[in-house]
């Protein structure tokens, strides 16, 4: 059939070459041709015209027919089913590591707030309420120790290097660890404290913040404003007492030279005069101890680290003290991030972290530092301060200010390697935290080309160079590690074999 339909563009054509053959048999030469020769000649170029053009049509037809009839044989080979077909993957030997991705912010150590009360405006004999009187460190400024920020009804309020935040006054005769980081500070600004023991307000801390306020061109106050007149009063006593000491051992004196019945007499008065004069000297000792100058709560703004920043002033000079009247910004920079509960068993302290800024392209890397035990409720907060109070507000600053978007979680730092490009300061930042790692590199398929027999093995399917043919490939027992993003770890045992580059079968679609 096919035979005699291909035959039928060879007919064609016979047929166009005998027409063209016959119009070239009747044409007339070019010299002796008549009117009629011509109109037969236009009658023959037609119809030669029409025969070429039928001719066209029947190769097209026979072309179409040709292409839409099948035979049996190749009706059946187009209704079989396609081959099965495979998917394979190559094995792998890398360092296989598994990670938590979570969204950070880059902040500082320690955010707190400096909100001085009415001590300073009571030293200064103004009354009223506290007003600015002078505001030394502008937003964005840095902080050093030992600088005023801003002084307050004539009183300074200056940063020390510190993490415990001020509670109370310091004065002489204080002993605890603020006092023992008031002398640390001290002692780094060059001021001594003499001999006085760690953590104690003796005379050798009075002398140097005797001399701190002198640097700073302030007089430091009394830790009372009485300790004048009763240290005066303690040092007459004690006067008095050693006048009548030396009184009674004149008259024991007088009474053993002669030989009287009043020697025994005169030695107890002796003995009371020693014992008033003892107490005396007590009570002048303990008055020396409690005199002298002091640092107020209201005046002093402990820190963790320099330079630290003022991030905001809430009032200008001549203004009242609003609560918070500066923001403070301290110690290195850390990544605070929060987890969700389904990742927070993934990360401990101390696991490697890769940081990306996404907004700026830096990175960077760092260790966990913590990660906290209960969930931070969620909130809508606003930002908070360190802390509050009748004197100062520096706070403990350990936790970043709370936004609209806190969603909760449990609270997770990280300490940057390296310090910081100060680009990142608050910068939303991508945390990688590599919660397992192999450590070496190990060969590694993907999961889903592990299976596992009844018999118990566990076994991957080597596939050969045809991926499609059953016969070349090879089953290699294995035993798996751990697992990460999809992939695990495959060590071949029982004498299989199993290389780098290798294909597995991973999935196999039935037809």
């Amino acid at each position: 059939m096919k035979h005699q339909e291909a035959a039928a563009p060879e007919e064609s054509d016979a047929v166009a070459k005998d027409a063209a053959a016959k119009a070239a048999a009747e044409k007339p030469d070019a010299a002796g041709g008549t009117d009629d020769g011509r109109a037969s000649l236009g009658r023959r170029r037609r119809i030669l015209i029409w025969v070429v053009a039928g001719a066209v049509a029947l190769t097209g037809a026979g072309v179409v027919l040709a292409g839409a009839i099948r035979s049996p044989a190749q009706v059946a080979a187009d209704a079989a089913a396609p081959p099965a077909s495979v998917l394979a993957d190559r094995v792998e030997r890398r360092v296989l590591t598994s990670s938590v991705v979570v969204r950070g912010t880059v902040t500082a150590e320690q955010s707190l707030t400096v909100s001085p009360g009415a001590g300073a405006t009571a030293a200064a004999g103004t009354g009223g309420k506290p007003v600015v009187t002078r505001v030394n460190k502008q937003p964005g400024a840095a902080v050093q120790a030992g600088e005023v920020l801003v002084e307050v009804s004539g009183r300074p309020v200056f940063a020390l290097a510190g993490a415990l935040p001020v509670y109370r006054d310091l004065k002489p005769g204080a002993t605890g660890k603020d006092v023992g980081q008031l002398q640390e500070g001290l002692k780094a600004l060059g001021h001594a404290t003499g001999k006085d023991p760690a953590g104690t307000y003796g005379p050798g801390t009075k002398a140097a913040v005797t001399a701190l306020y002198a640097a700073l061109g302030y007089t430091p106050r009394p830790a009372d404003p009485g300790d004048a007149e009763k240290l005066q009063a303690a040092e007459d006593a004690a006067d008095t007492a050693q006048r009548q000491v030396t009184t009674a051992k004149n008259a024991l004196a007088k009474a053993k030279a002669g030989g009287g019945a009043d020697t025994a007499e005169a030695q107890q008065q002796l003995t009371f005069a020693q014992q008033d004069l003892a107490k005396a000297t007590t009570r002048l000792e303990a008055a020396r101890a409690a005199a002298g100058p002091m640092v107020p709560a209201d005046e002093l703004v402990f820190v963790k680290g320099f330079p630290a920043r003022v991030d905001a002033v809430k009032a200008a000079v001549g203004e009242g003290v609003p609560d918070g009247l500066l923001t403070l910004s301290a110690g290195a920079p850390v990544i605070r991030a929060s987890l969700p509960a389904h990742q927070k068993d993934l990360v401990k302290a101390g696991m490697k972290v890769e940081v990306l800024s996404e907004a700026t392209g830096l990175t960077a890397t760092g260790t966990v530092g913590s990660v906290a035990t209960d969930p931070t409720p969620a909130t809508a907060g606003s930002p908070t301060g360190g802390g509050s109070g009748a004197g100062s507000g520096s706070g403990s600053g350990d936790s970043p200010p709370a936004t609209a978007q806190d969603p909760g979680g449990y609270a997770l730092t990280v300490k940057p390697d390296q310090s910081l490009d100060p680009r990142l300061s608050g910068q939303g930042v991508r945390l990688t935290v590599t919660a397992a790692s192999s450590g070496e590199p190990v060969l590694v398929v993907p999961l889903s080309a592990v299976s596992a027999g009844a018999d118990g093995r566990t076994t991957v399917t080597v596939l050969g160079k045809d991926p499609a043919a059953a016969d070349a490939r090879r089953r290699v027992e294995v035993r798996a590690g751990m697992s990460a993003d999809g992939m695990v770890q495959v060590e071949p045992v029982g004498g299989g074999a199993l290389a780098d580059g290798d294909r597995v079968l991973v999935a196999q679609a039935k037809p």
